[in-house]
């Protein structure tokens, strides 16, 4: 199978591609090295990829309609749309560029899509979709439409464009709303990442509010599980869950990465963040029934990973 991975060298992409490559597949790896964080680690995390002969990497914009109509005009089977600018904060201070890449760049895939009629689109949507949805754990079929920042709502919009080109022209649409996810290559920007570095440093780590938020942290063999499943069983339109589902709270989350690291943290709590939602908790019953969904990495296995990768890792690099 050929695949087209877009935003294929950062933490989730990359991963997605040693597994497709790993069980023979055809990748090609589109990614722009945006200096969102620093390319040089992006370019570490596919480096192995590059070495196998079955990837192709093209360095180009997802909003680059050139580029993106030679790279899908081959035989192309389904496309995994995984590229955006990331963030929930990041984006109230930029939310034009955001609606650009995220919105603008989604409707340039899905509609060469159409046009070299590629049967198959799985886009990366969130579980910032949900923003502060009282009723938990958080179902597909709950009321998303009130997001509650930029980010959210192009991600939200993004789910409404696919069910659209799957309308039209009958494209086999999954989104998948990833909820947390952690692991080795996570962002260094991402709270487990920024939490370690600064532990390990013994500089203060920031706590937004009282700590009390809860997140459903989900570790990324988990979500590469479901994704692959995603893709292999990809048909009609269809939204997914894949979290965890078991959420803690940022004060358990510091004390489980301290037990990981042995270090104690220094904490320095802060306002509430505009744009930061109160919990996530994913149902994930869902996924499990029709994809087979069965994460299994608790917390403090995962953070022992992450732990393991963070140290054998240079930071300058990570």
């Amino acid at each position: 199978m050929k695949v087209i991975i877009t935003g294929a060298a950062g933490f989730i992409g990359s991963h997605l591609c040693e597994r497709l490559l790993g069980e023979g597949h055809t990748v090609v790896a589109v990614d722009n090295f945006d200096n969102f964080y620093d390319p040089q680690i992006k370019r570490q995390n596919i480096s192995g990829p590059l070495k196998n002969e079955n990837f192709e990497l093209i360095e180009a914009d997802i909003r680059d309609g050139g580029a993106m109509d030679e790279a899908i005009a081959d035989g192309v089977e389904i496309i995994v749309h995984l590229a955006a600018k990331a963030g929930v904060r990041p984006s109230i201070a930029k939310p034009l560029l955001y609606v650009d890449i995220n919105i603008n760049g989604t409707a340039l895939l899905l509609d060469l899509a159409q046009k070299h009629k590629v049967p198959k689109f799985i886009f990366a949507s969130s579980s910032s979709v949900y923003g502060n949805n009282k009723k938990v754990p958080f179902s597909e079929d709950d009321n998303v439409d009130f997001p509650i920042s930029p980010y959210a709502a192009t991600k939200k919009a993004g789910e409404l464009i696919c069910h659209t080109y799957h309308h039209l022209y009958e494209i086999d649409m999954t989104c998948l709303r990833f909820f947390t996810v952690y692991g080795p290559r996570q962002r260094p920007d991402l709270a487990i990442h920024k939490f370690a570095k600064l532990i390990e440093q013994q500089k203060p780590i920031p706590i937004y509010g009282n700590g009390t938020m809860m997140r459903d942290f989900t570790y990324i063999d988990d979500i590469i599980d479901g994704t692959v499943s995603a893709i292999d069983k990809c048909s009609g339109f269809n939204i997914y869950n894949l979290g965890e589902s078991r959420p803690i709270t940022v004060n358990d989350l510091v004390g489980k990465i301290e037990e990981a690291l042995g270090k104690k943290a220094v904490k320095e709590f802060l306002p509430p963040q505009p744009g930061d939602v109160e919990r996530t908790f994913a149902d994930v019953s869902k996924a499990g029934e029709q994809l087979g969904y069965i994460p299994g990495t608790t917390i403090e296995d995962g953070l022992a990973k992450f732990v393991k990768w963070f140290r054998q890792t240079p930071q300058d690099n990570a």
